[in-house]
């Protein structure tokens, strides 16, 4: 999507705050870290990734359902009920999963430029905003936001464990607030219950007066990307879905980062 937009002449990388969620995580760290769009999109196209295969199948909803249904839609109480079955989880081994992503990034420094990395406390259910002055790495910032609960093992950074930044909100839009102008790219177009989603979020900020814009996958990106979002063989079909949709939201885009 970035990609595409860029070589219609919208250049998203010029932002002042890049914000990160899970996968999103991953590409405002490239972005802010100066990896080219062109070279991002290259490797989602190649065919071989490196990348682990998992699944987020019905058993994986029904048991995050559940979690929620005994929080009471409370969000803290949630996450601690998620975070707790995290820890428990058997996975594979952490260091493994942390050489998965720092395969991913172009650097493991942290950049100059303002990164902000969403993370949750694996055992109190607090929201943790990672940036370059946390005294964590960038891997292991990014391999914490990146943590899909039950899936992959939570991080650990000192006494504490971490894991997906998207157990709070899928995009965590609301950390953009003061910004004038924002575009929110959500491949998890939906929130529910204790987890709101992009939409809801932008919303609040519109309120404030902020210009924004939020684009989630259109009918044939949904197709590409499948049912299960962590399956390596989708990369391609749904890099290049991404990439055809950026033509239809570029008008959208405008509006809000060229007015």
């Amino acid at each position: 999507m970035l990609a595409g937009l860029q070589e219609g002449g919208i250049d998203l990388t010029s932002a002042d705050l890049l914000v990160g969620t899970s996968a999103g995580s991953v590409v405002a760290a490239q972005v802010a870290c100066g990896v080219s769009l062109s070279a991002m999109l290259d490797r989602q196209l190649a065919a071989s990734s490196g990348e682990i295969a998992a699944s987020v199948g019905g058993t994986y909803v029904l048991r995050l359902f559940g979690a929620m249904l005994l929080a009471g839609g409370n969000p803290q109480r949630f996450r601690v009920r998620i975070g707790a079955m995290a820890r428990r989880a058997r996975t594979i081994p952490e260091s493994e999963r942390r050489a998965v992503i720092a395969d991913r990034l172009g650097s493991r420094e942290w950049p100059e430029r303002r990164l902000l990395i969403t993370t949750v406390d694996a055992a109190d259910g607090s929201f943790v905003v990672l940036d370059r002055d946390a005294g964590v790495s960038l891997v292991d910032a990014v391999a914490a936001s990146c943590a899909v609960p039950l899936i992959w093992p939570p991080v650990t950074v000192g006494a504490r464990r971490f894991i997906d930044g998207g157990m709070r909100s899928s995009a965590n839009v609301d950390l953009a607030a003061g910004c004038d102008k924002v575009v929110v790219v959500a491949p998890i177009a939906r929130g529910g219950g204790p987890l709101p989603g992009p939409n809801a979020q932008a919303e609040a900020l519109r309120s404030g007066g902020a210009q924004v814009a939020v684009v989630t996958p259109d009918a044939a990106a949904v197709r590409a990307i499948g049912r299960n979002v962590l399956d390596p063989s989708r990369r391609a079909p749904a890099a290049r879905a991404g990439h055809a949709q950026s033509s239809l939201v570029a008008p959208q885009i405008v509006e809000v980062w060229s007015a």
